[in-house]
């Protein structure tokens, strides 16, 4: 007792006293006021990782937690009461009186939905936002009905993949192309654009879409499809951008699913054997196919099936369970251990990539594939893509425009060979992804094939720090506006297309030979209340037109 006593005046002696701490807070508090504000922004710029791990990653927890609970016991009601329906329509009715609002009042601003910039999925924000008369439309964020005998998922463009494959995959059911991202709406796989590792088949998102629901600057709401009086219509939403009116409704075809992927992993070390490999899977009646390209010669070709149950327990990879290793670095093993095929659950090969937001993610915490974060915070990975936005410093928006590179070119699959050279060239980045995807003959809005009939087409996606390729990040020639123009410049060459969500440098002469204009302008140039209310898309994703 005599020892604990002296131990604790020992303890005692070395930790002040209680109005010691208060009079250190005292002191700290007004230099917190004071340069708070200064010491945070100089933390989430140099030390981002600090600001990720302590405070994006348990608030990320909490929010997507809570809005899966939610949409849960949404559609759960919804599906219960059987009012699904009569709800969508009053949530509908709340955008369409803020739009007759402004027209009554005289159209004296343009139109723009009221979700702030930093919750896009696009890494700027429009500067339109800020002068332009805000419609509600973040209410509009409900799976309306699953229709199991028209296979039709009805749903609001608010509603996330997460949601989706959450609501789905235990009914034994998926959408035919469904984007990887867990945050990426279906209203902006739409407007901007939507691609999966099973595009080689079905095409984009919206070529899964059977119907849309919008409401027009002039405040009607219109039911749009492929075969009724609004077909044009429904062609020219696609890539639309939001320059036609407010999507408020979109049905999708839904196809029967299986609970595992088995996916077999193909190394190749050779440019040329892989991109012959990756022609013959993209013309092939597989589920999925995608590739990882680790430099100029080191690929892996990766082909899915959709199968009932693993052949093999010994090949069971629940990749999506949050100590295991990043799906883009298991991937790059097989280069050196040769081919191998592994089992997946279904709603973890969606999302294969989410917990790394590709490889984006190995930037900012550069230690977040070890044992030791994986199984200690693992958990709560991703850190929500919007609040990483939200809190996002101006010096390092400034770094990253100037220093990182997202893409997606949408190339000839002819043209691929070239292509590769052409971003090694100018951003030598990697890894890159690779994923196909098919435009039909009978498009006839934003997008075309070839003139040559090419309707295979490939996405390549580039993502990071410009040198990383090389081993020298930052220390290559690219210059942000020459280097990604030079890219455009080739990818319009070939007849390819750009992804709109990232920064884009082309002029207004060259954004229209890249894409075709002749519907979009048609049903704009009848509706003078679309003129008034929407700029055009160049005005909306050209970057002197975002922050």
């Amino acid at each position: 007792m005599h020892g604990s006593s002296k131990t604790m005046d020992n303890f005692q002696q070395l930790v002040p006293d209680s109005t010691v701490w208060l009079g250190i807070a005292l002191a700290i508090v007004p230099l917190l006021a004071k340069y708070g504000g200064r010491f945070l922004a100089w933390l989430t710029t140099h030390h981002r990782w600090i600001v990720v791990i302590v405070f994006m990653m348990p608030l990320s927890l909490v929010v997507n937690t809570a809005f899966s609970l939610r949409n849960m016991f949404r559609l759960w009601w919804s599906q219960r009461t059987g009012q699904g329906s009569a709800q969508h329509q009053a949530r509908v009715k709340k955008t369409q009186d803020a739009i007759i609002a402004w027209k009554n009042a005289g159209c004296q601003t343009k139109l723009t939905t009221s979700r702030p910039g930093w919750m896009t999925m696009s890494l700027r924000v429009g500067n339109y936002k800020s002068t332009s008369t805000k419609i509600p439309t973040m209410h509009l964020n409900n799976i309306v009905d699953i229709n199991l005998e028209a296979m039709e998922l009805w749903c609001e463009p608010m509603v996330t993949m997460g949601q989706v494959t959450h609501s789905l995959n235990p009914l034994g059911l998926t959408l035919p192309v469904l984007p990887e991202l867990d945050d990426l709406t279906v209203g902006g796989l739409v407007c901007g654009v939507g691609v999966e590792t099973s595009s080689h088949k079905y095409g984009l998102f919206t070529h899964t879409c059977t119907a849309f629901e919008i409401v027009t600057a002039s405040g009607e709401l219109k039911y749009c499809t492929a075969t009724n009086e609004n077909a044009e219509l429904f062609r020219a939403i696609p890539w639309s951008h939001g320059t036609l009116g407010f999507l408020v409704g979109v049905k999708v075809k839904i196809i029967p699913a299986k609970p595992w992927v088995m996916v077999e992993y193909q190394p190749v070390h050779g440019k040329d054997e892989a991109i012959a490999l990756c022609k013959a899977a993209f013309e092939s009646d597989i589920d999925f196919v995608e590739a990882l390209v680790y430099s100029t010669d080191k690929w892996v070709l990766m082909k899915g099936t959709m199968v009932d149950a693993p052949a093999d327990p010994a090949r069971v990879n629940a990749i999506g369970n949050h100590w295991k290793p990043w799906f883009f670095k298991h991937v790059e093993e097989y280069l050196d251990k040769g081919s191998g095929i592994e089992y997946i659950p279904l709603r973890d090969y969606y999302h294969r990539h989410t917990r790394s937001l590709f490889w984006e993610i190995q930037d900012i915490v550069t230690f977040g594939n070890q044992a030791w974060f994986r199984y200690l915070f693992g958990w709560a990975m991703p850190p929500n893509i919007s609040i990483m936005k939200r809190l996002q410093t101006e010096e390092l928006r400034k770094l990253y425009e100037l220093h990182h590179v997202v893409q997606d070119m949408l190339v000839p699959v002819s043209a691929l060979s070239e292509s590769m050279s052409v971003m090694d060239r100018y951003f030598d980045i990697y890894p890159a992804w690779i994923c196909p995807m098919r435009i039909f003959k009978e498009d006839a809005g934003f997008l075309h094939r070839t003139k040559d009939g090419e309707e295979m087409f490939v996405d390549v996606g580039i993502y990071g720090v410009p040198g990383c390729g090389s081993g020298r990040p930052g220390q290559t020639d690219y210059v942000a506006s020459p280097s990604s123009r030079a890219v455009e410049d080739y990818v319009r060459k070939v007849e390819g297309f750009q992804m709109l969500y990232a920064d884009m440098y082309q002029t207004r002469e060259e954004f229209r030979e890249m894409f075709d204009h002749t519907l979009l302008d048609k049903i704009r140039g009848s509706d003078e209340y679309a003129r008034k209310a929407f700029p055009e898309v160049y005005d909306k994703v050209a970057k002197h037109a975002r922050t």
